[in-house]
């Protein structure tokens, strides 16, 4: 997909967030849509669908809008509170983007994006717990478990998947988009009605609050922190690109997220978006005028073989208020101590 075809991609992405005239004429597709995913949600609350219990916590971290809102590194940053607490934890991921044909499936660090998907194996690297992808999640959970010594789960992207049980349950919300049009798919962004933040454990709010309508009274407030830029390609030595012009990468559920990201770092980007998990080619990567390129780190566990020299990315770390990991911490004080050392 060249450039500008992926900003048209996105230029729609954006008008449909917005609620373009257009999509309504995808109305009677979202009353459907709202009516059987109701009709699936109370089938399990009565237990004509049946949900898999873990014999251990299981933390889900979702939401209720397609399109990225930051559950990634609010899962690493989950994974490294837990295990300075002394848990043992793991992650079940849907795996999407990849080809993987036989599920459940490990992720290992030196897997690629391409069989396992990008973010599983961005988690994978990253968190260095145990990674496991299936669509089914009590199935891939169960998996876990039995290859596995971890002690609490946490379920990347699941909040929507009932046959998994839950004991905590997290949504995220982007706060700049916030809920976009407030149309149910595929009119709108909105998985499930805003009303089913009531029922979650934890709103969390991704950044500063710029979205249209009132933000989420009960949310605590994330904030994504840029670390140090990094080479795509790992056997680069290069110095540390100073201000000034790049080309900006981003192939994620908001890419004005990152080029804002950028901005905020003194250099002046120039913005090349790609759809959500993007399987790059090199022609992708090849930009005019010359200059440094840099991307997410999603992005980088995708490129590291075909980016030219002078490719950087920009690893990000969730900062979440002190309040927001006692109250986690005391919705797990029910379950066994876990074992420390």
């Amino acid at each position: 997909m060249t450039p500008n075809t992926a900003q048209g991609v996105s230029h729609w992405t954006a008008r449909w967030y917005q609620g373009h005239p257009v999509f309504v004429l995808l109305f009677p597709l979202a009353w459907l849509f709202m009516a059987m995913a109701a009709l699936r949600r109370f089938a399990y609350r009565r237990g004509w669908l049946a949900s898999w219990r873990a014999p251990v916590p299981v933390i889900v971290v979702g939401n209720i809008t397609v399109g990225g809102t930051g559950k990634t590194p609010l899962t690493l940053a989950l994974v490294d509170f837990l295990r300075a607490q002394g848990w043992r934890p793991g992650i079940v991921s849907r795996g999407y983007g990849g080809r993987g044909v036989q599920y459940p499936q490990a992720v290992h660090a030196q897997d690629s994006a391409a069989e396992v998907g990008d973010e599983p194996l961005l988690l994978a690297r990253r968190s260095q717990v145990p990674v496991v992808i299936d669509p089914l999640r009590a199935r891939g959970t169960q998996h876990l478990l039995a290859t596995s010594d971890c002690n609490v789960v946490i379920c990347d992207d699941g909040l929507q998947h009932y046959a998994l049980a839950r004991d905590i349950e997290i949504a995220v919300v982007d706060g700049q988009r916030g809920f976009g049009s407030a149309r149910r798919l595929p009119a709108g962004p909105l998985r499930e009605s805003v009303s089913r933040l009531d029922t979650v454990d934890f709103v969390v709010v991704n950044g500063a609050w710029r979205a249209a309508g009132v933000q989420p009274s009960s949310g605590f407030n994330m904030s994504l922190q840029a670390g140090p830029w990094l080479p795509v390609r790992q056997q680069d030595n290069l110095p540390l690109p100073g201000a000034g012009m790049v080309h900006a990468v981003a192939g994620i559920g908001h890419p004005p997220r990152f080029f804002n990201l950028l901005e905020s770092q003194g250099f002046q980007p120039i913005a090349h978006a790609f759809p959500d998990h993007h399987a790059y080619v090199a022609e992708d990567l090849r930009f005019s005028p010359p200059a440094p390129i840099v991307m997410t780190e999603k992005d980088a566990v995708k490129c590291a073989e075909i980016a030219p020299s002078n490719s950087w990315y920009v690893p990000v770390q969730a900062m979440l208020p002190d309040s927001f990991w006692q109250a986690l911490t005391q919705r797990l004080a029910s379950w066994r101590s876990p074992d420390v050392g």
